[in-house]
């Protein structure tokens, strides 16, 4: 299962890049709900590589039965090989090709607010907080950080419900290889 995990978690991961480089190809430096949607999108397409790598292992290495606790284990291992992957390559992205990111992304953010009909008091106060936030933010390691955020907790909601849904206990009455593998988890 580790090589189904790291070619899983790796192709996860081009997905992932793939629809991060559209929606910025596509929008600029426009983060709006569109943008958006893609990116989740983008997540959602690569994390279904989980129900890809769970259902395989299940049915064609582990005799057609998987805990609960063995398919959660495998799928948060591919969301973590994923989400390192869109990680590395945003951290590249945003050092050599995009430094100014977070500049444009608190510029779009405050005429929003001003669209909206915010007052002066609120874009200054919401002005100040991002200044401090972009401070922090050229520190990879809270890039970092803050980037795994975005990104792994639909890995862990999609490892969830794929374990959920692919578990299978062995039938000891008609597989004695499946109730023998079951044994061992």
């Amino acid at each position: 299962m580790k090589k189904s995990i790291i070619i899983h978690g790796l192709i996860g991961g081009c997905i992932s890049i793939l629809g991060f480089f559209f929606m910025e190809l596509h929008n600029g430096n426009s983060h709006n709900d569109i943008s958006m949607m893609v990116g989740y999108a983008s997540m959602l397409a690569a994390f279904s590589l989980i129900f890809v790598a769970i259902k395989n292992y299940r049915d064609k290495q582990n005799g057609g039965v998987i805990s609960f606790g063995t398919a959660f284990k495998n799928g948060l291992l591919i969301a973590l090989v994923t989400s390192t992957v869109y990680v590395v390559a945003w951290l590249i992205y945003f050092t050599y090709f995009s430094p100014d990111f977070i500049e444009k992304y608190a510029q779009a953010t405050l005429s929003a607010m001003a669209k909206e009909g915010k007052s002066a008091v609120e874009i200054q106060k919401q002005a100040a907080e991002m200044k401090k936030f972009a401070e922090m933010y050229k520190n990879p390691l809270i890039n970092a950080a803050v980037t795994y955020t975005e990104i792994l907790p639909v890995g862990i909601i999609v490892s969830l419900l794929a374990a959920l849904i692919l578990k299978k206990k062995p039938n000891p009455e008609t597989d004695e290889r499946a109730a023998f593998l079951a044994e061992r988890q």
